[in-house]
């Protein structure tokens, strides 16, 4: 079971189930949307890759260009390296994979982790949206309740806010089981597409698997929510505190060093057991704060992606980039 978490920092953001869809969209689109569009020069090619791949054209190596790219055969032929240049169909269809469970309602500071993702989904489905490409979405809190279908528009993106934003209030519920959540998205896409796993991962164990085989058939990546006190506890005197899951309640005297310690050592495991299985998954990792600027951890998260070439070309990765956090 994962740390619990303070009685006094639960519940959803204050005016955030009340706000409307078009409200929202339309405070990211000045203080988000168009930050991104100064910052990535009106392209996503930072944050996504296309599926098809098009052989447009050969010409010979240049330094820094990708080794995986090679076309050994015509290289063979002229004695001289050549690689391959493609043409990639940017047309997607992005599917939200989101953890909606109760532990999604936790927040210490002016905002809860449900929150954060809300206003993830809204820049990225307009994102795709705008240039023509379709999003989707599945709820899951128990189960996998919800499926929206993949569409396009502003209207689509409104309607796919809205039923966010008009889902009851989660009860306690047993603990989130989210590789049967994993493996269900996975028959519910029939087609190639880029999937957005967006949760706290606050999970029962074994959902690693399910991720990988996801990551096999669909670009995936996984956006993991956070609150800063989840990982180190300060010094707060006596609280309740409650498991977001379950709703079961212990009393503990946050003075004790000793607790703190060890709230803190079972955090940093968890932490270690995360990246972990993203790791072995195979998947990136965006990892979004309840106190973080949504525009910088995006930013931060494309220039970690645009290394990939260049490390597999053996260029050393940045020191600013060395950790996802």
């Amino acid at each position: 079971m994962p740390p619990r978490q303070p009685e006094s920092g639960v519940g959803p953001t204050p005016g955030a189930r009340a706000t409307s869809a078009e409200a929202i969209l339309r405070r990211l689109e000045w203080t988000v949307l168009r930050r991104l569009d100064g910052l990535l020069h009106g392209d996503y090619r930072t944050l996504i890759r296309g599926f098809g791949l098009d052989l447009a054209d050969l010409r010979e190596y240049q330094y820094h260009d990708d080794v995986r790219h090679i076309d050994w055969n015509v290289t063979a032929r002229l004695q001289t390296p050549y690689v391959r240049q493609f043409q990639e169909d940017r047309e997607v269809s992005a599917w939200f994979v989101l953890d909606l469970s109760p532990s999604l309602d936790f927040g210490s500071g002016t905002q809860a982790k449900r929150a954060v993702a809300i206003d993830f989904v809204a820049v990225l489905a307009q994102i795709f949206s705008r240039r023509g490409n379709r999003v989707g979405a599945m709820f899951f809190g128990a189960q996998m309740d919800t499926v929206i279908p993949a569409r396009t528009g502003r209207r689509h993106v409104l309607h796919l806010l809205q039923r966010m934003l008009s889902r009851p209030a989660p009860a306690a519920a047993p603990a989130t089981d989210l590789g049967a959540f994993l493996k269900a998205a996975h028959q519910v896409m029939p087609r190639r597409s880029l999937v957005f796993v967006v949760s706290d991962f606050v999970s029962t164990p074994g959902w690693a698997r399910p991720l990988a085989q996801l990551a096999r058939r669909h670009e995936t990546l996984a956006v993991r929510l956070y609150d800063p006190l989840e990982s180190e506890l300060p010094d707060l005197g006596l609280l309740t505190m409650q498991d977001a899951e379950s709703g079961e309640q212990i009393f503990v005297d946050t003075h004790d060093k000793a607790f703190r310690r060890r709230f803190a050592a079972a955090a940093e495991r968890r932490e270690s057991e995360l990246r972990s299985a993203f790791m072995q998954a195979g998947v990136d990792a965006l990892e979004l704060s309840t106190e973080g600027d949504l525009v910088d951890a995006l930013m931060r998260f494309a220039d970690l992606r645009k290394q990939r070439s260049r490390l597999a070309a053996g260029a050393s990765l940045p020191a600013h980039l060395g950790a996802l956090r």
